[in-house]
């Protein structure tokens, strides 16, 4: 899915901007609006074309926060991670003529070998999802940094084969315009 963003000096650009989008009835998959930092995250209140647009705060949009992409990488491969542990741990301790924890009785011993697979996936999806380096860093970066400067961002992603109206977007007149890679 095309995602772009726009850097915009004033929430009043970008609700001109959002009229004219729907205006011309374009298919947004998401249209989010981000309050420099400081602000308190709320559009001001004068109802000229702000309706309908999404106002969030930038550690809320996963798009532009690398840590809640880690995280829901991270829930994904434990999920697969964990059952799998278990059985390697619970199929080890059968295998293996080691007792180590023979003082609780012949089916504890398998069922702690299990848990202990099952801890070791877990520990893996973290390591795993904290190794893998997103293809947006550079443009997220460089959004954060504008975002630090005072200024308006609008994130607008398109549905897959649809480009956003580039010709529409400059006459907005944005600062600048980053184009994440397509998810």
């Amino acid at each position: 899915m095309p995602v772009c963003v726009l850097v915009l000096k004033d929430w009043s650009d970008a609700a001109s901007l959002q009229t004219k989008l729907k205006a011309q009835a374009l298919p947004l998959l998401q249209s989010v609006l981000v309050p420099p930092e400081g602000g308190d995250g709320q559009l001001p209140d004068e109802g000229d074309g702000a309706t309908g647009l999404q106002c969030e705060l930038i550690d809320r949009v996963e798009l532009l926060n690398p840590n809640l992409a880690r995280q829901r990488r991270q829930r994904g491969m434990a999920r697969w991670l964990m059952p799998f542990g278990f059985l390697a741990g619970l199929t080890f301790t059968q295998i293996t003529t080691l007792e180590t924890f023979s003082a609780l009785g012949t089916w504890a011993q398998p069922m702690i070998g299990g848990l202990l697979g099952m801890g070791s996936g877990l520990m893996g999806s973290y390591a795993a999802a904290a190794s893998v380096p997103s293809d947006n860093e550079d443009g997220v970066r460089i959004l954060r940094n504008r975002h630090q400067e005072k200024r308006w961002l609008l994130l607008l992603e398109t549905p897959t084969g649809i480009e956003p109206p580039w010709q529409l977007l400059q006459s907005a007149r944005p600062i600048q315009v980053v184009r994440l890679s397509e998810l």
